[in-house]
């Protein structure tokens, strides 16, 4: 690749590998860090499921508002992830400039200021839906900062046999959050009715409800993980004025593509995430509508009624995901030929897709998706330790940013259209369908001899030499 001065300029031959031993105390650090960070993805659940609620309850509570509901929760939860996607590419640029640390703290400290205001405009105000959406979108950037910066942090921290252990905590910190915070949230909510009920606590009482309450948590949550990461030390890697290209920050954004297209295995491995996505994102939409009409006669025989059926099945696909989280964070992961820790999971994952697409009994589809969702860390556990070890660590943030659009931008794309798919075919069908394509592809990547060797640096690295002279020559 040419700098600016047009010298021959190959990153494969330059680049620092990236460290196998982590740092001294390294793995006590990851724990304190994880520990802290997992507060704060709780504290951020508690607020979002409190979030909603405001929303259905208090802006928008009547049946003739249910048009005006739907589009601030799709436009809120939108705004949240287009800016997380959309800003991915410059906060790996930056995360890869700057002392990943100091990142850290200040995406904290000001998503703990954003929450504290969306608190107190919910408590005082009554804030239009632009403002909302505007706070949200501020939220989805200040998290994509923060997670380039956080993600390629623990790797240098973690000898690298132990990387898929802490991918595999990491798996169980998102899984848990998505467990506890919905009852915690909705016991929170309900502190001022108690209060109110038993005469105690005036200015408890006063609360309307809780809402503001679980928002108050999410921000103090956020401020207490930034004092935590004041006292930590967090290693950023130092790039040399060697291999600094003479660009501004947009050759930093677009280096990460760069990268990725010069190493062939990491690109199959990346398109197989995006098929993934693309196939499975919308499982969360069917989720619904299968328990609403496929399950119905089942749950209703039972005495059960929607919203227990449904329950019911998100807490067991959420506890799968715990028990595969924990299993990794014991297992520690294929210590070799980590790629089939990707396609085996997702082979047997599509396998419980399709059963709970075609059963009619709610607790035969409740275990299809807790398989489901065991099957997600394992597979996400290994993804990332196959790109913690391949990539320097003074580039992961623009790679990993690059890698994080790439995989994740086929989602919208695919609930869009998957949902409106799903109000004209049987979303049975469709989940079926869908399963036995991913469960093909995923056993045709098995032959893939360039995917199989992603996780061998060597080679990997011996095609990007090799892709490099070929283009300077």
């Amino acid at each position: 690749m040419p700098t600016r001065a047009g010298a021959p300029h190959t990153y494969a031959a330059r680049m620092t590998a990236p460290s196998t031993d982590g740092v001294p105390g390294g793995f006590r650090t990851f724990l304190v860090l994880w520990s802290t960070q997992s507060l704060s993805v709780l504290g951020s659940a508690l607020a979002g499921f409190a979030f909603n609620i405001y929303l259905t309850q208090t802006l928008y509570p009547l049946p003739s508002q249910k048009a005006q509901l739907a589009l601030a929760l799709s436009a809120t939860a939108l705004a949240f992830g287009l800016t997380a996607i959309l800003g991915a590419p410059l906060a790996g640029a930056w995360a890869d400039r700057h002392d990943r640390r100091r990142i850290m703290i200040a995406c904290d400290a000001l998503s703990g200021l954003v929450a504290l205001v969306v608190a107190l405009l919910v408590l005082y105000a009554r804030p239009p839906l632009a403002l909302l959406v505007g706070l949200m979108a501020v939220s989805g950037l200040l998290a994509t900062f923060h997670g380039s910066a956080f993600d390629t942090s623990y790797s240098s921290l973690v000898p690298r046999a132990q990387l898929p252990r802490a991918n595999g905590m990491m798996q169980t910190m998102w899984s848990l959050s998505g467990l506890a915070s919905p009852a915690l949230a909705a016991a929170i909510i309900s502190l001022p009715a108690l209060a109110r009920g038993q005469g105690a606590l005036p200015w408890l009482a006063a609360f309307r409800d809780g809402v503001p309450l679980a928002m108050l948590v999410n921000a103090a949550s956020f401020v207490f993980a930034a004092l935590v990461l004041t006292r930590l030390k967090i290693p950023s890697p130092v790039r040399s004025l060697e291999r600094r290209p003479r660009g501004a920050l947009l050759h930093d954004v677009t280096l990460g593509w760069r990268y990725i297209l010069a190493r062939r295995p990491l690109l199959w491995l990346l398109l197989t995430f995006a098929v993934i996505n693309f196939v499975t994102s919308p499982l969360g939409i069917y989720e619904t509508l299968l328990v609403r009409f496929h399950f119905q006669p089942d749950w209703a025989a039972r005495g059960y009624t929607f919203e227990t059926a449904l329950a019911l099945i998100t807490t067991v696909a959420s506890v799968g995901g715990v028990l595969g989280g924990v299993l990794v964070s014991a297992w520690g992961g294929l210590r070799a030929r980590r790629v089939l820790g990707v396609l085996v999971p997702m082979i047997v994952s599509a396998g419980a897709q399709f059963v709970f697409g075609a059963s009619t009994l709610l607790f035969v589809g409740a275990a299809a998706l807790a398989v489901v969702g065991m099957m997600v860390p394992v597979m996400n556990a290994h993804s990332q330790s196959i790109w913690q070890a391949q990539v320097p660590p003074e580039l992961q943030g623009r790679v990993f940013s690059v890698r994080r659009l790439i995989a994740q931008f086929t989602s919208p794309v695919s609930v869009g259209l998957m949902g409106s798919l799903a109000g004209v075919l049987d979303p049975g069908l469709i989940v079926r369908v869908s399963s036995l394509v991913l469960i093909v592809f995923c056993a045709a990547q098995l032959l893939n001899t360039s995917l199989r060797r992603a996780d061998e640096r060597e080679w990997v690295e011996s095609l990007a030499r090799d892709r490099e002279a070929a283009r300077a020559a």
